[in-house]
């Protein structure tokens, strides 16, 4: 597949992209759809057409069934195109996602080892560990398209920078992950990137105005206005865990005190559960942490699962506080859905409940009459999906 149109800006270099973007939109569509829809004539349609699928980015589908008269041709994304990868770093671990052209999952490798550092070294060892991942999953890299990777933390996409992980003032982080992968790569806030797979994966039945919170470790907040992810004026937006809403004195990771996140998050549950262990309080918990002195979040989950009094009484805590958080964000964004994903939502209707509650009784009922709350079906992957999609849209120039 040759794929120079793409690094052209000519008008049928566009026309070809707008394209792309309505079989994205669509998943198929006929020439006289292309034609009405772009305003563009069905000759000049038929032409860019062909030259599309003579490059490998479109496939005919065949004949599509009409009340009467000829039956046209349908076109859509060709699968074999191409691969992208998206890779979301965690704390301890990263993971990895594959999609095909179409934007297809075709494999998800999670919690893969590693403690990323803010070194050029570190970042090559994972690069290699990514380009061996994807070879041993039956992917060559040679028909990888592009890279999509999330990071938690400020992450200016557009100057490829990251201010959680940073290496050089000289070398942006897209550049030095685009060296050792050789081939383009765009780097995204982890809460973004989740927000737009779980917006991409619904489809038909997305809302264009949309909030996703992402409530792992760290709390974040990722917006789909008019059907467009929201950046704000430097790329920092979405930084809902650092609303200074709550009179608790408790320091949070920025340096500021009353920061949502010490009230809702991985790590305020894992201060909550650890303070009460410490008091006496009785859990499945109990025996590690004498044992140990200390517990992991995955242990705080795992005993959520299990359905321990504390953990359950504990994540209702940080549903509750989070629920006004969402209140004040439905307050002033009047979003039609709010999916909650990340981590925490193991606890399921433990989570949802108080977070429901909290947003009936402190959002105004009107705002909130059209506004759905729910879980994120895709849980862990949206992560990772979000990136693969990413990478298309921006490799597509769409």
């Amino acid at each position: 597949m040759t794929n120079s149109f793409l690094n052209e800006s000519n008008k049928n270099a566009q026309i070809k992209r707008q394209i792309l973007r309505l079989c994205i939109e669509h998943d198929e569509s006929s020439i006289s759809y292309f034609s009405k829809t772009l305003g563009i004539s069905v000759p000049t349609i038929t032409k860019l057409i062909s030259e599309l699928i003579s490059d490998g980015f479109l496939l005919d589908e065949g004949k599509v069934g009409t009340a009467g008269g000829r039956r046209p041709s349908i076109y859509g994304l060709d699968p074999h195109a191409g691969f992208f990868i998206g890779i979301d770093v965690a704390r301890h671990h990263f993971h990895i996602a594959i999609t095909d052209f179409k934007g297809s999952l075709l494999k998800y490798i999670e919690d893969i080892e590693f403690v990323l550092e803010s070194s050029g070294a570190s970042f090559r060892q994972m690069c290699r560990m990514v380009k061996d991942q994807v070879v041993a999953a039956g992917i060559p890299w040679i028909k990888v398209l592009s890279v999509g990777v999330s990071l938690s933390g400020r992450v200016n996409p557009e100057q490829g920078y990251s201010l959680t992980y940073f290496v050089s003032d000289d070398l942006p982080l897209k550049e030095l992950f685009q060296r050792e992968l050789n081939v383009p790569v765009s780097i995204e806030n982890d809460s973004r990137a989740l927000t737009y797979g779980e917006y991409m994966n619904l489809g038909k039945d997305a809302d264009r105005n949309m909030i996703a919170i992402n409530l792992s470790w760290g709390l974040g907040m990722g917006m789909i206005l008019d059907g467009r992810l929201y950046y704000g004026k430097s790329g920092f937006s979405g930084e809902i865990g650092h609303f200074p809403l709550l009179d608790n004195d408790i320091m949070c990771r920025c340096g500021k005190v009353g920061c949502l996140e010490t009230g809702a998050s991985g790590s305020a549950l894992h201060r909550m559960i650890t303070e009460k262990l410490k008091d006496g309080r009785r859990s499945s918990l109990s025996k590690l942490f004498r044992e140990t002195g200390n517990i992991e979040l995955s242990d705080i989950l795992k005993a959520v699962q299990d359905g321990d009094v504390l953990a359950i009484e504990c994540i209702g805590e940080v549903g509750a506080m989070l629920g006004r958080g969402i209140a004040g964000v439905i307050n002033i964004f009047n979003p039609g859905l709010v999916i909650v994903g990340g981590r925490l939502i193991v606890g399921r209707e433990h989570l949802l409940l108080p977070i429901r509650t909290a947003v009936n009784r402190l959002s105004m009922s009107r705002v909130t009459a059209d506004t759905k709350i729910r879980l994120s079906t895709l849980g862990r992957k949206a992560i990772c999906l979000g990136d693969c999609l990413l990478a298309r849209k921006k490799l597509l120039g769409i």
